[in-house]
Protein backbone atom coordinates (compact mmCIF):
# COMPACT_ATOMS: atom_id res chain seq x y z
CA UNK A 1 0.00 0.00 0.00
CA UNK A 2 1.45 3.05 -0.85
CA UNK A 3 2.50 5.93 1.96
CA UNK A 4 4.67 9.14 0.62
CA UNK A 5 7.40 9.46 2.74
CA UNK A 6 6.32 12.56 4.34
CA UNK A 7 3.01 10.59 5.89
CA UNK A 8 5.69 7.37 7.07
CA UNK A 9 8.54 10.16 8.75
CA UNK A 10 4.81 11.74 10.57
CA UNK A 11 3.37 8.68 11.53
CA UNK A 12 7.07 7.37 12.76
CA UNK A 13 7.30 10.72 14.58
CA UNK A 14 3.66 10.75 16.47
CA UNK A 15 4.00 6.86 17.09
CA UNK A 16 7.33 7.48 18.97
CA UNK A 17 5.69 10.94 20.84
CA UNK A 18 2.83 8.46 21.44
CA UNK A 19 4.94 5.92 23.36
CA UNK A 20 6.55 8.14 25.35
CA UNK A 21 3.51 9.13 26.83
CA UNK A 22 2.48 5.14 27.12
CA UNK A 23 5.85 4.59 29.07
CA UNK A 24 4.42 7.34 31.43
CA UNK A 25 0.77 5.76 31.98
CA UNK A 26 2.43 2.66 32.84
CA UNK A 27 4.05 3.80 36.12
CA UNK A 28 0.87 4.73 37.40
CA UNK A 29 -1.57 2.06 35.30
CA UNK A 30 -0.76 -1.11 34.50
CA UNK A 31 -1.47 -3.17 31.97
CA UNK A 32 -4.01 -5.94 32.41
CA UNK A 33 -1.81 -8.81 31.24
CA UNK A 34 2.21 -9.48 30.54
CA UNK A 35 1.09 -10.84 27.16
CA UNK A 36 -1.66 -9.77 24.96
CA UNK A 37 -2.07 -12.29 22.13
CA UNK A 38 -4.90 -13.70 20.25
CA UNK A 39 -6.47 -16.91 20.87
CA UNK A 40 -4.06 -19.22 18.80
CA UNK A 41 -0.88 -16.99 21.15
CA UNK A 42 0.27 -14.68 17.98
CA UNK A 43 1.49 -11.16 19.56
CA UNK A 44 -0.63 -8.28 19.26
CA UNK A 45 1.10 -5.32 19.06
CA UNK A 46 -0.09 -2.01 21.10
CA UNK A 47 -0.88 -0.15 18.13
CA UNK A 48 -0.62 -0.27 14.84
CA UNK A 49 0.51 2.56 11.99
CA UNK A 50 1.31 3.16 8.23
CA UNK A 51 4.44 1.68 8.85
CA UNK A 52 3.54 -1.77 9.49
CA UNK A 53 2.02 -2.31 6.08
CA UNK A 54 3.91 -0.13 4.26
CA UNK A 55 5.66 -2.80 1.91
CA UNK A 56 1.86 -4.10 0.66
CA UNK A 57 1.17 -3.37 -3.03
CA UNK A 58 -2.32 -2.61 -3.03
CA UNK A 59 -3.23 -3.75 -6.16
CA UNK A 60 -0.86 -7.03 -6.01
CA UNK A 61 -1.72 -7.95 -2.68
CA UNK A 62 -4.79 -6.31 -1.62
CA UNK A 63 -7.42 -5.19 -5.16
CA UNK A 64 -11.24 -5.53 -5.38
CA UNK A 65 -13.07 -7.54 -5.31
CA UNK A 66 -13.61 -10.22 -8.10
CA UNK A 67 -10.29 -9.84 -9.03
CA UNK A 68 -7.32 -11.23 -8.26
CA UNK A 69 -5.66 -12.18 -5.49
CA UNK A 70 -9.53 -12.33 -4.21
CA UNK A 71 -8.32 -11.08 -0.96
CA UNK A 72 -11.57 -8.75 -0.67
CA UNK A 73 -13.94 -11.80 -2.02
CA UNK A 74 -14.54 -13.77 -5.13
CA UNK A 75 -18.23 -11.77 -6.25
CA UNK A 76 -17.98 -8.04 -7.11
CA UNK A 77 -20.95 -6.91 -5.64
CA UNK A 78 -20.62 -9.51 -1.92
CA UNK A 79 -23.56 -9.23 -0.03
CA UNK A 80 -24.94 -6.66 -1.79
CA UNK A 81 -26.66 -8.95 -4.73
CA UNK A 82 -27.32 -11.70 -2.42
CA UNK A 83 -26.52 -12.47 1.60
CA UNK A 84 -24.53 -15.72 2.30
CA UNK A 85 -26.60 -18.88 2.68
CA UNK A 86 -27.77 -19.54 5.82
CA UNK A 87 -27.23 -23.61 6.26
CA UNK A 88 -28.10 -25.06 9.43
CA UNK A 89 -26.52 -28.35 10.71
CA UNK A 90 -29.31 -30.83 11.17
CA UNK A 91 -29.85 -34.32 11.73
CA UNK A 92 -31.83 -36.64 14.05
CA UNK A 93 -33.14 -39.67 14.46
CA UNK A 94 -35.05 -41.22 11.80
CA UNK A 95 -34.75 -39.51 7.93
CA UNK A 96 -38.68 -38.47 8.95
CA UNK A 97 -37.70 -36.72 12.08
CA UNK A 98 -34.66 -34.85 10.25
CA UNK A 99 -37.18 -34.16 7.16
CA UNK A 100 -39.60 -32.30 9.76
CA UNK A 101 -36.70 -30.38 11.02
CA UNK A 102 -35.66 -29.20 7.54
CA UNK A 103 -39.34 -27.92 6.54
CA UNK A 104 -39.54 -26.46 9.96
CA UNK A 105 -36.07 -24.49 8.94
CA UNK A 106 -37.02 -23.42 5.45
CA UNK A 107 -40.63 -22.16 6.98
CA UNK A 108 -38.32 -20.18 9.06
CA UNK A 109 -35.74 -18.86 6.04
CA UNK A 110 -32.84 -21.05 5.57
CA UNK A 111 -31.57 -21.12 2.36
CA UNK A 112 -29.76 -24.12 2.16
CA UNK A 113 -29.73 -27.86 3.78
CA UNK A 114 -26.97 -29.52 5.89
CA UNK A 115 -27.01 -32.85 6.97
CA UNK A 116 -25.77 -34.67 10.08
CA UNK A 117 -25.47 -38.25 9.78
CA UNK A 118 -25.56 -40.81 13.31
CA UNK A 119 -22.30 -42.59 14.04
CA UNK A 120 -23.02 -45.51 12.02
CA UNK A 121 -23.51 -44.12 8.92
CA UNK A 122 -20.51 -41.60 9.59
CA UNK A 123 -18.44 -45.18 10.32
CA UNK A 124 -20.28 -47.11 6.85
CA UNK A 125 -22.38 -49.15 9.44
CA UNK A 126 -25.74 -50.19 8.64
CA UNK A 127 -28.45 -49.84 11.87
CA UNK A 128 -28.34 -52.88 12.72
CA UNK A 129 -24.42 -53.72 13.02
CA UNK A 130 -23.48 -54.85 16.78
CA UNK A 131 -21.04 -51.69 16.12
CA UNK A 132 -24.16 -49.34 15.92
CA UNK A 133 -25.79 -50.37 19.50
CA UNK A 134 -27.00 -47.49 21.20
CA UNK A 135 -26.07 -44.87 18.55
CA UNK A 136 -28.86 -45.43 16.18
CA UNK A 137 -29.98 -41.59 15.35
CA UNK A 138 -28.57 -40.39 18.67
CA UNK A 139 -26.03 -37.87 17.23
CA UNK A 140 -27.30 -37.49 13.74
CA UNK A 141 -30.32 -38.85 11.51
CA UNK A 142 -29.86 -42.68 10.77
CA UNK A 143 -29.30 -44.00 6.80
CA UNK A 144 -29.13 -47.18 5.67
CA UNK A 145 -30.85 -47.34 2.23
CA UNK A 146 -32.00 -45.61 -0.61
CA UNK A 147 -35.24 -45.65 0.88
CA UNK A 148 -34.11 -44.20 3.94
CA UNK A 149 -32.69 -41.55 1.57
CA UNK A 150 -36.31 -40.65 -0.20
CA UNK A 151 -37.84 -40.24 2.84
CA UNK A 152 -35.11 -37.57 3.98
CA UNK A 153 -35.90 -35.72 0.56
CA UNK A 154 -39.48 -35.71 0.98
CA UNK A 155 -41.13 -32.24 -0.02
CA UNK A 156 -37.81 -31.04 -0.84
CA UNK A 157 -37.39 -29.15 -4.13
CA UNK A 158 -34.17 -30.64 -5.14
CA UNK A 159 -33.91 -28.17 -8.13
CA UNK A 160 -34.26 -25.25 -6.03
CA UNK A 161 -32.37 -25.94 -2.85
CA UNK A 162 -28.85 -27.31 -1.96
CA UNK A 163 -28.01 -29.89 0.21
CA UNK A 164 -24.56 -30.13 1.93
CA UNK A 165 -23.73 -33.30 3.46
CA UNK A 166 -20.95 -33.77 6.18
CA UNK A 167 -19.91 -37.33 5.57
CA UNK A 168 -16.29 -38.77 4.82
CA UNK A 169 -15.66 -42.39 4.63
CA UNK A 170 -18.80 -43.60 3.12
CA UNK A 171 -19.12 -39.97 1.04
CA UNK A 172 -19.34 -42.29 -2.38
CA UNK A 173 -22.36 -44.11 -1.18
CA UNK A 174 -24.09 -41.21 0.44
CA UNK A 175 -23.63 -38.86 -2.80
CA UNK A 176 -25.07 -42.28 -4.66
CA UNK A 177 -28.22 -42.54 -2.63
CA UNK A 178 -28.44 -38.46 -3.10
CA UNK A 179 -28.03 -39.04 -7.22
CA UNK A 180 -30.29 -41.85 -6.98
CA UNK A 181 -33.27 -39.96 -5.30
CA UNK A 182 -33.08 -36.78 -7.36
CA UNK A 183 -33.07 -39.16 -10.67
CA UNK A 184 -36.13 -40.81 -8.95
CA UNK A 185 -38.12 -37.95 -7.79
CA UNK A 186 -37.29 -36.28 -11.68
CA UNK A 187 -34.74 -33.74 -10.78
CA UNK A 188 -31.80 -34.34 -13.80
CA UNK A 189 -28.09 -34.68 -12.17
CA UNK A 190 -27.18 -31.83 -14.27
CA UNK A 191 -29.73 -29.34 -12.30
CA UNK A 192 -28.72 -30.76 -8.83
CA UNK A 193 -26.50 -28.70 -6.42
CA UNK A 194 -24.98 -29.32 -2.79
CA UNK A 195 -21.41 -30.54 -1.25
CA UNK A 196 -20.32 -33.25 0.30
CA UNK A 197 -17.82 -33.40 3.02
CA UNK A 198 -15.73 -35.93 1.58
CA UNK A 199 -11.98 -34.61 2.85
CA UNK A 200 -10.50 -37.77 3.99
CA UNK A 201 -7.14 -36.12 4.71
CA UNK A 202 -8.54 -34.34 8.09
CA UNK A 203 -10.15 -37.35 8.71
CA UNK A 204 -6.56 -38.85 9.69
CA UNK A 205 -5.72 -35.55 10.61
CA UNK A 206 -8.13 -34.27 13.29
CA UNK A 207 -11.40 -35.89 13.11
CA UNK A 208 -10.73 -39.70 13.56
CA UNK A 209 -13.36 -41.38 11.28
CA UNK A 210 -11.63 -44.03 10.02
CA UNK A 211 -12.48 -46.63 7.04
CA UNK A 212 -9.65 -47.17 4.32
CA UNK A 213 -5.67 -46.46 4.84
CA UNK A 214 -4.73 -42.93 3.24
CA UNK A 215 -4.28 -43.57 -0.41
CA UNK A 216 -7.78 -45.34 -1.33
CA UNK A 217 -9.26 -43.26 0.39
CA UNK A 218 -7.98 -39.95 -1.73
CA UNK A 219 -8.77 -42.31 -4.83
CA UNK A 220 -12.58 -42.48 -3.79
CA UNK A 221 -12.20 -38.84 -3.48
CA UNK A 222 -10.71 -38.43 -7.17
CA UNK A 223 -13.51 -40.28 -8.58
CA UNK A 224 -16.18 -38.16 -7.27
CA UNK A 225 -13.84 -35.57 -8.42
CA UNK A 226 -14.08 -36.79 -11.70
CA UNK A 227 -17.57 -38.01 -11.63
CA UNK A 228 -18.73 -34.11 -10.73
CA UNK A 229 -17.33 -32.73 -13.03
CA UNK A 230 -18.76 -34.82 -15.73
CA UNK A 231 -22.34 -35.60 -14.59
CA UNK A 232 -23.08 -33.54 -11.76
CA UNK A 233 -21.65 -29.74 -12.51
CA UNK A 234 -23.75 -27.76 -10.01
CA UNK A 235 -21.85 -30.00 -7.12
CA UNK A 236 -19.08 -29.80 -4.55
CA UNK A 237 -18.01 -32.81 -4.88
CA UNK A 238 -15.63 -32.10 -1.54
CA UNK A 239 -15.51 -29.58 1.14
CA UNK A 240 -11.69 -29.31 2.48
CA UNK A 241 -12.22 -28.98 5.94
CA UNK A 242 -10.08 -26.84 8.81
CA UNK A 243 -12.98 -26.95 10.73
CA UNK A 244 -12.43 -29.97 12.49
CA UNK A 245 -8.70 -29.30 12.69
CA UNK A 246 -9.38 -26.08 14.89
CA UNK A 247 -11.77 -28.42 16.81
CA UNK A 248 -9.26 -30.71 17.84
CA UNK A 249 -7.43 -27.85 19.22
CA UNK A 250 -4.90 -26.20 16.19
CA UNK A 251 -4.15 -22.53 15.88
CA UNK A 252 -5.97 -19.95 13.44
CA UNK A 253 -2.70 -20.51 11.51
CA UNK A 254 -2.35 -24.27 11.58
CA UNK A 255 -5.85 -24.52 10.51
CA UNK A 256 -5.01 -22.03 7.71
CA UNK A 257 -2.19 -24.29 6.50
CA UNK A 258 -3.42 -27.70 6.67
CA UNK A 259 -6.42 -26.72 4.73
CA UNK A 260 -4.74 -25.61 2.16
CA UNK A 261 -2.33 -27.72 1.89
CA UNK A 262 -5.00 -30.85 1.81
CA UNK A 263 -6.32 -29.09 -0.71
CA UNK A 264 -3.12 -29.24 -3.21
CA UNK A 265 -2.84 -33.46 -1.99
CA UNK A 266 -6.55 -33.26 -3.79
CA UNK A 267 -5.51 -30.90 -6.77
CA UNK A 268 -2.28 -33.37 -7.23
CA UNK A 269 -4.07 -36.21 -6.73
CA UNK A 270 -6.67 -35.77 -9.39
CA UNK A 271 -4.23 -34.19 -11.80
CA UNK A 272 -2.00 -37.65 -11.60
CA UNK A 273 -4.80 -40.29 -11.04
CA UNK A 274 -7.52 -38.99 -13.87
CA UNK A 275 -5.21 -36.70 -16.09
CA UNK A 276 -7.45 -34.18 -15.87
CA UNK A 277 -6.68 -30.59 -16.58
CA UNK A 278 -6.79 -28.39 -13.31
CA UNK A 279 -9.78 -26.09 -14.92
CA UNK A 280 -12.11 -28.85 -15.51
CA UNK A 281 -12.43 -29.54 -11.76
CA UNK A 282 -11.10 -27.02 -9.73
CA UNK A 283 -14.07 -25.03 -9.94
CA UNK A 284 -15.98 -27.23 -7.95
CA UNK A 285 -13.32 -27.32 -5.05
CA UNK A 286 -14.73 -25.91 -1.71
CA UNK A 287 -14.11 -24.99 1.58
CA UNK A 288 -14.80 -25.26 5.41
CA UNK A 289 -13.89 -23.17 8.23
CA UNK A 290 -14.16 -22.89 11.89
CA UNK A 291 -14.90 -19.34 12.98
CA UNK A 292 -13.38 -20.02 16.50
CA UNK A 293 -14.19 -16.52 19.49
CA UNK A 294 -10.93 -14.25 18.50
CA UNK A 295 -12.90 -11.66 16.49
CA UNK A 296 -9.68 -10.07 14.17
CA UNK A 297 -8.18 -13.56 13.45
CA UNK A 298 -10.63 -15.09 11.83
CA UNK A 299 -11.29 -12.11 9.97
CA UNK A 300 -7.69 -12.15 8.68
CA UNK A 301 -7.30 -16.05 8.38
CA UNK A 302 -10.13 -15.97 5.74
CA UNK A 303 -8.90 -12.84 3.90
CA UNK A 304 -5.48 -14.97 3.66
CA UNK A 305 -6.81 -17.67 2.77
CA UNK A 306 -8.84 -16.40 -0.39
CA UNK A 307 -5.27 -14.90 -1.34
CA UNK A 308 -2.84 -18.02 -0.86
CA UNK A 309 -5.22 -20.05 -2.40
CA UNK A 310 -5.68 -17.64 -5.90
CA UNK A 311 -1.80 -18.00 -5.76
CA UNK A 312 -1.80 -21.49 -5.47
CA UNK A 313 -3.98 -22.40 -8.14
CA UNK A 314 -2.90 -20.15 -10.95
CA UNK A 315 0.98 -19.88 -9.74
CA UNK A 316 1.61 -23.87 -8.57
CA UNK A 317 -1.28 -24.96 -10.38
CA UNK A 318 -1.16 -22.96 -13.77
CA UNK A 319 -4.74 -22.51 -13.57
CA UNK A 320 -6.54 -20.44 -16.17
CA UNK A 321 -10.22 -19.62 -15.23
CA UNK A 322 -10.82 -17.29 -12.79
CA UNK A 323 -13.31 -19.43 -11.11
CA UNK A 324 -10.29 -22.15 -10.71
CA UNK A 325 -8.71 -19.32 -7.92
CA UNK A 326 -11.76 -18.31 -6.25
CA UNK A 327 -11.96 -19.97 -2.26
CA UNK A 328 -15.41 -20.49 -1.74
CA UNK A 329 -16.44 -21.61 1.73
CA UNK A 330 -18.40 -22.02 3.99
CA UNK A 331 -18.03 -21.23 7.95
CA UNK A 332 -19.56 -22.65 11.24
CA UNK A 333 -18.96 -21.11 14.39
CA UNK A 334 -16.73 -23.04 17.05
CA UNK A 335 -18.38 -26.17 19.11
CA UNK A 336 -15.20 -25.98 20.99
CA UNK A 337 -15.75 -22.47 22.04
CA UNK A 338 -19.18 -23.06 23.78
CA UNK A 339 -19.94 -23.83 27.49
CA UNK A 340 -22.12 -26.18 29.25
CA UNK A 341 -21.48 -23.75 32.28
CA UNK A 342 -23.87 -20.74 31.84
CA UNK A 343 -25.16 -22.17 28.29
CA UNK A 344 -27.11 -19.00 27.73
CA UNK A 345 -22.92 -17.15 27.06
CA UNK A 346 -23.57 -19.24 23.85
CA UNK A 347 -25.57 -17.02 22.21
CA UNK A 348 -23.34 -14.35 22.19
CA UNK A 349 -20.20 -16.15 21.43
CA UNK A 350 -21.82 -17.60 18.64
CA UNK A 351 -22.86 -14.02 17.70
CA UNK A 352 -19.59 -12.68 17.27
CA UNK A 353 -17.87 -15.51 15.64
CA UNK A 354 -20.80 -15.27 12.86
CA UNK A 355 -20.37 -11.68 12.24
CA UNK A 356 -16.21 -12.80 12.05
CA UNK A 357 -17.36 -15.22 9.34
CA UNK A 358 -19.55 -12.57 7.73
CA UNK A 359 -16.68 -9.54 7.58
CA UNK A 360 -14.30 -12.38 6.29
CA UNK A 361 -16.32 -12.89 3.58
CA UNK A 362 -18.10 -16.67 4.03
CA UNK A 363 -20.59 -17.58 1.09
CA UNK A 364 -22.59 -20.06 3.72
CA UNK A 365 -22.84 -20.14 7.37
CA UNK A 366 -23.86 -22.65 9.80
CA UNK A 367 -24.79 -20.79 14.07
CA UNK A 368 -24.20 -23.13 16.52
CA UNK A 369 -27.15 -23.44 18.94
CA UNK A 370 -26.84 -22.71 22.98
CA UNK A 371 -27.49 -26.12 23.83
CA UNK A 372 -25.05 -28.37 21.58
CA UNK A 373 -22.86 -28.80 23.68
CA UNK A 374 -25.20 -30.87 25.88
CA UNK A 375 -27.55 -32.19 23.21
CA UNK A 376 -29.11 -32.12 19.81
CA UNK A 377 -30.07 -28.48 19.41
CA UNK A 378 -34.14 -28.01 20.28
CA UNK A 379 -36.36 -26.34 17.63
CA UNK A 380 -36.52 -23.15 20.35
CA UNK A 381 -32.55 -23.24 20.30
CA UNK A 382 -31.95 -23.72 16.65
CA UNK A 383 -34.74 -20.88 15.73
CA UNK A 384 -32.42 -18.87 17.60
CA UNK A 385 -29.39 -19.67 16.00
CA UNK A 386 -31.00 -18.92 12.67
CA UNK A 387 -31.83 -15.77 13.84
CA UNK A 388 -29.13 -14.75 14.68
CA UNK A 389 -27.88 -14.68 10.77
CA UNK A 390 -30.82 -12.92 9.73
CA UNK A 391 -30.53 -10.28 12.30
CA UNK A 392 -26.88 -9.49 11.00
CA UNK A 393 -28.00 -9.29 7.31
CA UNK A 394 -31.17 -7.58 7.82
CA UNK A 395 -30.54 -5.63 10.52
CA UNK A 396 -26.97 -4.21 11.43
CA UNK A 397 -25.74 -2.86 8.24
CA UNK A 398 -22.72 -5.38 7.76
CA UNK A 399 -23.72 -6.49 4.61
CA UNK A 400 -23.68 -2.84 2.66
CA UNK A 401 -19.92 -3.14 1.83
CA UNK A 402 -17.90 -5.22 0.99
CA UNK A 403 -15.24 -6.40 3.23
CA UNK A 404 -15.45 -3.26 5.40
CA UNK A 405 -11.90 -3.70 7.45
CA UNK A 406 -9.94 -3.78 4.22
CA UNK A 407 -6.93 -0.87 4.34
CA UNK A 408 -7.02 -1.33 8.38
CA UNK A 409 -2.67 -1.28 9.63
CA UNK A 410 -4.06 -4.02 11.78
CA UNK A 411 -5.96 -6.42 9.66
CA UNK A 412 -3.85 -5.80 7.23
CA UNK A 413 -0.63 -6.54 8.95
CA UNK A 414 -2.39 -9.47 11.03
CA UNK A 415 -3.23 -11.19 7.44
CA UNK A 416 0.17 -10.57 6.10
CA UNK A 417 1.51 -12.42 9.59
CA UNK A 418 -1.07 -15.34 9.21
CA UNK A 419 0.10 -16.44 5.34
CA UNK A 420 4.13 -15.91 6.17
CA UNK A 421 3.38 -18.40 9.34
CA UNK A 422 1.04 -20.44 6.95
CA UNK A 423 3.26 -20.62 3.90
CA UNK A 424 5.96 -21.80 6.18
CA UNK A 425 4.13 -24.89 7.27
CA UNK A 426 3.28 -25.37 3.76
CA UNK A 427 7.16 -25.95 2.77
CA UNK A 428 7.72 -27.51 5.07
CA UNK A 429 4.96 -30.14 4.18
CA UNK A 430 6.12 -29.90 0.38
CA UNK A 431 10.03 -31.12 2.07
CA UNK A 432 8.47 -34.14 3.62
CA UNK A 433 6.69 -35.51 0.50
CA UNK A 434 3.00 -33.62 0.68
CA UNK A 435 0.19 -34.36 3.35
CA UNK A 436 0.08 -38.14 3.03
CA UNK A 437 3.85 -38.47 3.90
CA UNK A 438 3.26 -36.05 6.71
CA UNK A 439 0.03 -37.79 8.19
CA UNK A 440 1.99 -40.94 8.44
CA UNK A 441 5.18 -39.04 10.07
CA UNK A 442 2.17 -37.74 12.41
CA UNK A 443 3.55 -34.08 11.82
CA UNK A 444 0.07 -32.35 11.59
CA UNK A 445 -1.34 -34.55 13.93
CA UNK A 446 1.58 -33.62 16.92
CA UNK A 447 1.97 -30.22 15.74
CA UNK A 448 -2.26 -29.41 17.41
CA UNK A 449 -1.60 -31.58 20.19
CA UNK A 450 0.46 -29.25 20.99
CA UNK A 451 -1.17 -26.31 20.16
CA UNK A 452 -4.08 -27.73 22.54
CA UNK A 453 -2.18 -28.71 25.24
CA UNK A 454 -0.54 -24.91 25.37
CA UNK A 455 -4.12 -23.79 24.84
CA UNK A 456 -5.25 -25.44 27.92
CA UNK A 457 -2.28 -25.27 30.07
CA UNK A 458 -2.87 -21.36 29.55
CA UNK A 459 -6.31 -21.90 30.41
CA UNK A 460 -5.64 -23.85 33.65
CA UNK A 461 -3.33 -21.04 34.65
CA UNK A 462 -5.66 -18.10 33.84
CA UNK A 463 -3.93 -16.62 31.30
CA UNK A 464 -6.64 -17.09 28.61
CA UNK A 465 -10.46 -16.38 29.70
CA UNK A 466 -13.48 -18.65 29.01
CA UNK A 467 -16.33 -17.01 31.13
CA UNK A 468 -18.57 -19.21 33.20
CA UNK A 469 -15.77 -21.39 33.10
CA UNK A 470 -12.27 -19.89 34.69
CA UNK A 471 -13.53 -16.89 35.58
CA UNK A 472 -17.37 -15.30 36.30
CA UNK A 473 -18.38 -18.73 37.17
CA UNK A 474 -21.26 -19.15 39.54
CA UNK A 475 -23.16 -21.92 41.44
CA UNK A 476 -26.56 -21.28 39.81
CA UNK A 477 -27.64 -22.99 36.73
CA UNK A 478 -29.86 -21.76 34.32
CA UNK A 479 -31.54 -25.11 33.24
CA UNK A 480 -32.41 -25.63 29.61
CA UNK A 481 -34.67 -28.16 27.95
CA UNK A 482 -32.72 -31.08 26.59
CA UNK A 483 -33.46 -33.07 23.40
CA UNK A 484 -33.34 -37.01 23.53
CA UNK A 485 -33.55 -39.37 21.07
CA UNK A 486 -36.17 -42.41 22.20
CA UNK A 487 -34.21 -46.28 22.03
CA UNK A 488 -37.33 -46.89 19.59
CA UNK A 489 -35.90 -44.95 17.25
CA UNK A 490 -33.23 -47.34 17.05
CA UNK A 491 -35.81 -49.87 16.61
CA UNK A 492 -37.98 -48.96 14.16
CA UNK A 493 -34.77 -48.16 11.93
CA UNK A 494 -33.39 -51.68 12.00
CA UNK A 495 -36.95 -52.90 11.10
CA UNK A 496 -37.01 -51.04 8.10
CA UNK A 497 -33.87 -52.16 6.80
CA UNK A 498 -34.73 -55.91 7.42
CA UNK A 499 -38.00 -55.59 5.94
CA UNK A 500 -35.97 -53.71 3.04
CA UNK A 501 -33.31 -56.37 2.55
CA UNK A 502 -36.17 -59.36 2.58
CA UNK A 503 -38.45 -57.22 -0.34
CA UNK A 504 -35.25 -56.21 -2.54
CA UNK A 505 -33.82 -58.68 -5.63
CA UNK A 506 -31.32 -59.86 -3.72
CA UNK A 507 -29.35 -61.62 -7.03
CA UNK A 508 -29.34 -57.83 -8.42
CA UNK A 509 -27.81 -56.68 -5.14
CA UNK A 510 -24.79 -59.27 -4.95
CA UNK A 511 -24.39 -58.11 -8.54
CA UNK A 512 -23.90 -54.59 -7.61
CA UNK A 513 -21.46 -55.38 -5.17
CA UNK A 514 -19.54 -57.49 -7.51
CA UNK A 515 -19.30 -54.56 -9.82
CA UNK A 516 -18.16 -52.32 -7.25
CA UNK A 517 -15.80 -55.00 -6.39
CA UNK A 518 -14.23 -55.33 -9.76
CA UNK A 519 -13.93 -51.04 -10.37
CA UNK A 520 -12.07 -51.22 -6.76
CA UNK A 521 -9.86 -53.73 -8.07
CA UNK A 522 -9.12 -52.34 -11.48
CA UNK A 523 -8.93 -49.02 -10.22
CA UNK A 524 -11.70 -47.50 -12.25
CA UNK A 525 -14.47 -45.12 -10.98
CA UNK A 526 -16.89 -45.89 -8.61
CA UNK A 527 -19.49 -43.72 -8.44
CA UNK A 528 -21.60 -45.52 -11.56
CA UNK A 529 -21.60 -48.91 -9.60
CA UNK A 530 -22.76 -47.04 -6.52
CA UNK A 531 -25.47 -45.37 -8.30
CA UNK A 532 -26.45 -49.04 -9.73
CA UNK A 533 -26.07 -50.53 -6.34
CA UNK A 534 -28.01 -48.25 -4.24
CA UNK A 535 -31.03 -48.42 -6.63
CA UNK A 536 -31.18 -52.01 -6.19
CA UNK A 537 -31.52 -51.16 -2.53
CA UNK A 538 -28.07 -52.36 -1.26
CA UNK A 539 -26.98 -50.64 2.29
CA UNK A 540 -24.92 -48.36 3.32
CA UNK A 541 -22.70 -50.98 4.96
CA UNK A 542 -22.45 -53.40 2.80
CA UNK A 543 -20.86 -51.38 -0.02
CA UNK A 544 -19.07 -49.81 2.98
CA UNK A 545 -17.52 -53.59 3.58
CA UNK A 546 -16.37 -54.31 0.03
CA UNK A 547 -13.96 -51.02 0.35
CA UNK A 548 -13.01 -52.42 3.20
CA UNK A 549 -12.18 -56.13 1.77
CA UNK A 550 -10.73 -54.79 -0.87
CA UNK A 551 -8.68 -51.44 0.43
CA UNK A 552 -8.23 -52.90 4.36
CA UNK A 553 -9.09 -50.97 7.35
CA UNK A 554 -7.55 -47.88 8.58
CA UNK A 555 -5.91 -47.98 12.05
CA UNK A 556 -4.96 -45.14 13.63
CA UNK A 557 -1.24 -45.49 14.60
CA UNK A 558 -1.33 -43.52 17.40
CA UNK A 559 -3.71 -45.83 19.22
CA UNK A 560 -2.30 -49.04 18.55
Amino acid sequence: MYFSKKMLETSSTLTKKWEEEVKKALKNNHDQKERFTTVSDMEIKRLYAPEDIKDVDFEKDIGVPGEYPYLRGNQVTGYRGRYWTFRMFSGMGSAQDTNRRWHMLLREGQTGLSTAFDFPTLMGYDSDSPKSLGEVGKCGVAIDTLEDFLALLEGIPLDKVTTSMTINPPATVLWAMYCAAAQIKGAPLAKIGGTIQNDMLKEFIAQKTFMCPPEPSVKLISDTVEFGAKHVPNWNTISISGYHIREAGSTAVQELAFTLRDGIEYVEDVIRRKKMPVDEFAPRLSFFFNSHIDFFEEICKMRAARRMWAKIMRERFKAKDPRSLWLRFHTQTAGCSLTAQQPYNNVVRTTVQALAAVLGGTQSLHTNSLDEVLCLPSEHAVEIALRTQQILAEETGVANTIDPLAGSYFIESLTNEMEEKAWEYIHKIDEMGGMIAAIEKGFPQMEISEAAYRFQRQLDAGEKIMVGVNKYSTDSTHPIPLVDIDEKVGEEQIKRLKDVRRRRDNRAAKKSLDNIKNACKKGENVMPCCIEAVKNLVSLQEICDVYREVYGEYKDPGLY
